[in-house]
């Protein structure tokens, strides 16, 4: 789809390109019902005013911008760090931006399309239900790196996406710990409504429940509402500390990020729990930092260098022509260490 233009914008309105420069740059030299129409069809049509004129100029920039939802999540450093050197083996030069929780990433990503003259975008985290409408306006090619697929009314030939399958390997950890004894396991996933690999993950922990005939508790779902990065230690401890106040009846955790898990350790150490005495603890990441925890954290290791390396190629190989859009999913490890056991007998 070709991108709108300002000349474009002006026809539709049927005013001079000076005039629709003056509403966007909020002039004061201008009908205000004249600057309602101009603003009303640049939202109608999708169009992106450039802010940098000097950008103009860079049609043949080579910038690969990153977006990443989620920046203070560990699993995310070693990921940024190979995806960039990566890039500058390449001469490219990358654009890296945090995407707050509240932000639609691809709105920004149409943005930064205009304003750097990219030649393709990395997604890393983020929600995998986007606009269809807005996906389609994108002019340069994309990978959704550790996200699912966009809507399935959307060309699996228009995008690409390097995952693990959250639903599969969530349900591996959580049969993991029914298997050892637990069948009380607290879940600390995310928002309500979430559209992101966190809805996955907790629709595997519900079907290895269901496939065991373990009822479904209500009370051990918990689900983080924080402002901010939701996958952080500080929610994790929060979170945890809730359901140990709740007085609701588990013998282990099953938290869907590495850093919410080892929030939950501390909560537990804080109140007075021993690991995996008294409480086993899973993760889902595999970040270094749980190797240094103690006691050393039983998680779902993704593979995170493997998964960075092809999210790069493959945009580079989309860019150059040499393939076409692909949909690679790894498949994750399961490390036991030292945070889960067998639950204790009860007396």
């Amino acid at each position: 789809m070709a991108e709108i233009t300002i000349k474009d914008v002006a026809k539709r309105c049927g005013v001079g390109v000076s005039t629709v420069s003056r509403a966007i740059n909020n002039h004061p030299d201008i009908n205000p019902a004249t600057k309602q129409m101009i603003m009303d069809v640049i939202q109608q049509s999708g169009y992106i005013p450039n802010n940098s004129a000097r950008n103009l100029k860079r049609a043949d920039g080579k910038s690969i911008a990153v977006l990443i939802k989620g920046i203070t999540n560990p699993f995310f450093s070693k990921m940024i760090k190979i995806i960039e050197e990566e890039i500058q083996k390449k001469h490219y030069s990358m654009e890296l931006r945090h995407v707050e929780s509240f932000e639609d990433e691809v709105d920004i990503a149409l943005e930064l399309v205009k304003e750097k003259r990219l030649k393709g975008i990395i997604f890393l985290g983020g929600y995998f239900s986007h606009s269809v409408e807005k996906l389609e306006k994108m002019t340069v090619p994309f990978v959704f790196g550790t996200v699912g697929a966009p809507p399935e009314n959307i060309s699996k030939a228009r995008y690409s996406d390097v995952t693990v399958d959250d639903f599969k390997e969530s349900k591996k950890i959580t049969e993991y710990l029914i298997d050892l004894g637990h069948n009380d396991i607290a879940f600390l996933g995310a928002e309500p409504g979430d559209l992101s690999i966190g809805k996955l993950r907790l629709e595997g922990y519900m079907d290895a429940l269901k496939e065991h005939k373990i009822p479904e508790k209500e009370e051990l779902i918990r689900s983080i509402t924080a402002v901010g990065d939701i996958y952080s230690m500080e929610n994790g401890y929060q979170a945890t500390k809730q359901l140990l106040e709740s007085g609701a009846n588990f013998t282990a955790i099953y938290a869907i990020a590495d850093s919410l898990a080892i929030g939950a350790l501390r909560a537990l150490m804080d109140a007075g729990l021993k690991v995996p005495e008294d409480v086993s603890v899973a993760g889902y990441d595999g970040i270094e930092l749980g190797d240094f925890y103690a006691p050393r954290l039983t998680t779902l290791r993704q593979p995170v260098e493997e998964m960075a390396l092809e999210t790069v190629k493959l945009l580079f190989h989309i860019i150059s022509g040499k393939e076409e859009h692909q949909h690679i999913v790894f498949s994750g490890e399961l490390l036991v260490k030292e945070s889960t056991a067998k639950p204790k007998k009860k007396k």
